[in-house]
């Protein structure tokens, strides 16, 4: 059985969120995206001093003065209704996922502000069920992008999380900060916005988490990727999709990966990976369940 530790609770640097700026921040990512014609309204190209719609124009299609949106754009959301928030989500063209966070930065629930660095505990019946997914590589990911269990043939495939320190089982770190990441996803680039994306959610949800704060400081001075990607705003959500590896072992992994929420814990996630019945990947797979853990020595030795 693999050791599946939660992470510590050590206390974390830095402060919380701005949840005013994130605000602010969003809104006007969001606005500088859509074009006039995205929208229906006329360009008057050179006289248009900044990227995407005018504030004026914006608030025009959400209804709303333009005064009040500017406060809103300011950080100001305080007594924002959520029909004005649906208004505005329409006419800046967001998807589910942007709505949800647009809400969550405008009016956060009080039992948001619950405190955010508690312990994340996995179930033990959930540790079980990874225990018996012979042949399917799964864990279960947490706030912070964190990963709180998992089973050997995670192991084999990413690597023995349990030789690293508690606070390194982390994805946002392994991928931004371990070379050994970047050559295991073919697209790295995409993995990489896929977390980013899932940390501003976490943002969204739990501004004031000071480990969120300062994870994202510390990948801010370590990582310009993650700089980069963090100043787009851009947030969505993945349950799905396919996956391709380059296993220092087996060679290259079409993997299909379902990501599955917790209905008894939103902010906890079981993933899991498969392939393609009679596959070369569903082969490499096997091979790796033979070797087990055993599989993430063999490939320190080959690197």
């Amino acid at each position: 059985m693999e050791r599946r530790d939660e992470q510590p609770e050590a206390a974390a640097a830095g402060h919380s969120l701005d949840r005013r700026a994130e605000l602010s921040e969003f809104l006007r990512s969001r606005r500088a995206r859509l074009k006039p014609e995205d929208v229906g309204l006329p360009d008057f190209g050179r006289h248009r001093r900044v990227p995407g719609l005018r504030r004026e124009e914006l608030a025009q299609l959400a209804g709303v003065s333009v005064a009040y949106y500017t406060r809103l754009e300011q950080g100001n959301g305080r007594n924002v209704s959520a029909e004005v928030l649906d208004a505005i989500a329409r006419a800046l063209r967001l998807t589910n996922a942007e709505h949800a966070h647009l809400t969550h930065l405008a009016k956060p629930k009080s039992h948001k502000k619950k405190p955010a660095a508690r312990q994340q505990q996995v179930r033990p019946a959930l540790r079980q069920l990874l225990d018996t997914m012979d042949g399917v590589p799964a864990y279960v990911v947490g706030r912070r992008s964190e990963i709180l269990a998992w089973n050997r043939m995670a192991a084999a495939l990413f690597g023995d999380w349990a030789e690293l320190a508690p606070a390194e089982r982390n994805w946002a770190r392994l991928v931004f900060l371990r070379p050994d990441y970047r050559d295991l996803f073919v697209d790295w680039e995409q993995k990489a916005i896929d977390i980013v994306c899932a940390l501003r959610m976490d943002a969204g949800c739990y501004p004031d988490d000071p480990r969120l704060s300062a994870l994202v400081g510390e990948l801010s001075v370590k990582s310009e990727e993650f700089r980069r990607l963090w100043a787009t705003h851009d947030v969505k959500e993945k349950n799905h999709g396919v996956k391709r590896l380059h296993h220092p072992l087996v060679g290259d992994l079409s993997l299909h990966f379902e990501s599955f929420r917790l209905t008894d814990d939103s902010d906890q996630s079981l993933v899991t990976y498969h392939a393609e019945p009679d596959s070369a990947s569903a082969d490499a797979l096997r091979l790796l369940a033979s070797w087990g853990t055993d599989a993430t020595r063999r490939a320190s030795s080959v690197q």
